[in-house]
């Protein structure tokens, strides 16, 4: 089970993230910086310990518009990743324990995808975002197990970037499905990644 450090970032995740952000395709801001809060999430273990993983959401709520949440799954390293194309890199970070961090978006990151992989196959569990040793149990696969249409290599796994709030039991039919908060302390759920059907 990975601890989570009770310290700094310098500069923090939002940081990093704000300034990354408005650069992806999928960004559906405007041209101004956006104005980011932490508002959910969860984490998954590398069995190796080498890679921290973590699926954050963050929401942008500019001013006179409707809020947007978006998914970023977060791979940190203690040295760059090898291949990976620039634009993986969200930035690094100086942590209080760890020292210098490389983050990646963990979509171009391969241990951050085995893993969202072994979660979809149940062979994974998740874990809170801000507690050591400790299962979340709100975040829940639909479909688990050999049938679900990949082996286990690397399946056709889509992460929804921009989330938008479903029933539990709506969506695709291997799907893995978390919540977040607004601004204004609302709950919502929705589908943060999914297997097509093949």
């Amino acid at each position: 089970m990975a601890s989570i450090h009770r310290t700094t970032m310098t500069p923090t995740k939002l940081e990093l993230i704000t300034g990354w952000l408005p650069k992806q395709s999928w960004y559906v801001g405007g041209t101004e910086t956006p104005d980011l809060v932490k508002a959910g999430g969860f984490r998954l273990d590398d069995p190796e310990g080498a890679v921290g993983i973590e699926f954050m959401v963050v929401v942008d709520a500019p001013a006179a518009q409707e809020p947007v949440a978006y998914l970023v799954p977060l791979g940190y390293r203690d040295a760059a990743l090898e291949g990976a194309p620039g634009e993986a890199l969200i930035g690094t970070s100086e942590h209080g324990v760890l020292g210098t961090r490389w983050i990646y978006d963990g979509a171009h990151d391969p241990v951050v995808l085995a893993r969202l992989s072994a979660l979809l196959r149940g062979e994974a569990a998740p874990q809170h975002q801000s507690l050591s040793d400790t299962p979340d149990p709100t975040v829940t696969v639909h479909g688990t197990g050999t049938g679900s249409g990949h082996d286990h290599g690397r399946p056709d796994v889509r992460l929804h970037r921009v989330l938008r709030p479903t029933e539990a039991e709506q969506g695709p039919p291997w799907r893995l499905v978390a919540g977040w908060t607004w601004p204004d302390g609302t709950a919502a759920r929705g589908v943060f990644a999914a297997v097509p059907p093949q």
